[in-house]
């Protein structure tokens, strides 16, 4: 059990229970979930709907693992700043709870244990893009723009877009044209999501010098670049129907219904960017925007869908043609 004292104060875990469960904490597995989403997204339209079950569970835990170990890292990175934030200092480093030596061990035993199981069971490509993914968030986003530009989640996105990557990657051995237009998704989605968790912690955020958009230029600016950015999401879904024609009508229709409820959500908050309770509006269903873009892909690439599609579509010529003759 770890027993540290900050500020004069002994923390530790009580019970081994409490261990595992400050371990988890520190990995961030909410965060992870979404992630892990976007990774089956992928892996489902690659496999045409037919994804090998072996292949599917190895990926996904390999991606909470390289996950894992990124936010481990953000978290022993931003402990000086978790303990200031009242959201963030019953953290496990910020409390005490785990050591900062402990949770590096952690963050690379889970970083190996990533990149090697991807190698082993999908391919390289696969565990080398987990490994940048991992490198983008510590490297790019946590030490160099988190604390020094207010473009620091549009760039850093990126980490969070790699997923999608991956899950191609493992299953095709490379990468195509719809897979770069999956992260090109989850990085014009991400600057919607963060900055209306940002508005919510506005004040968290200005405490600690940390030059979040809506600290920075304020939440009317803020507000509007959602809105932007929200409106561009859109066309970019669609691009997997056309040119790319890896999705077809079902999917189409249900990316077009949730980019219009996402465009509404964002218009809301333009009209009241300094409240709280629209902004978290925003926050939760960009939530739910992205895991049910996902499960439209699944369903669309599913072969019983083509099928339906199909004998509708065969139905309705069938129909306009007894139609003309009449």
């Amino acid at each position: 059990m770890q027993n540290t004292t900050i500020d004069g104060i002994s923390r530790r875990n009580r019970d081994f229970l409490q261990v595992i469960q400050s371990y988890c904490q520190l990995t961030k597995p909410r965060i992870i979930l979404l992630l892990l989403i976007t990774t089956a997204g992928g892996m489902w339209i690659a496999a045409e709907g037919q994804v090998d079950p072996i292949l599917l569970i190895v990926t996904l835990l390999s991606g909470t693992f390289a996950s894992a170990s990124a936010n481990t890292i953000n978290c022993l990175y931003d402990r000086d700043i978790d303990y200031i934030m009242e959201r963030t200092r019953n953290r496990p480093l910020p409390s005490g709870r785990i050591s900062p030596r402990d949770a590096l061990i952690f963050a690379i035993v889970l970083a190996i244990s990533s990149f090697t199981l991807l190698t082993v069971f999908a391919n390289l490509l696969s565990a080398c893009l987990a490994m940048s993914g991992i490198f983008v968030y510590v490297a790019v986003y946590t030490h160099w723009l988190k604390r020094h530009s207010t473009q620091n989640i549009v760039i850093g996105g990126a980490a969070g877009a790699i997923p999608p990557l991956v899950g191609w990657a493992a299953v095709t051995g490379d990468l195509s044209w719809a897979a770069w237009v999956l992260f090109a998704i989850v990085f014009f989605w991400t600057p919607p999501h963060f900055w209306a968790l940002a508005i919510m912690i506005r004040e968290d955020y200005a405490k600690v010098g940390v030059p979040m958009l809506p600290v920075v230029d304020g939440n009317e600016v803020t507000s509007r670049q959602i809105l932007y950015y929200t409106l561009a999401l859109i066309p970019v879904t669609l691009l997997l129907v056309y040119p790319l024609h890896v999705m077809g009508v079902v999917y189409a229709a249900i990316a077009l219904i949730l980019g219009g409820f996402f465009v509404k959500k964002a218009w809301e908050l333009i009209q009241a960017p300094f409240d709280l309770i629209v902004a978290r509006s925003v926050f939760k269903y960009s939530i739910l925007y992205l895991m049910l873009l996902c499960a439209g892909m699944a369903i669309d690439s599913l072969p019983v869908t083509h099928q339906i599609v199909e004998a509708i579509g065969a139905n309705l010529q069938a129909l306009v043609t007894t139609r003309s003759w009449a």
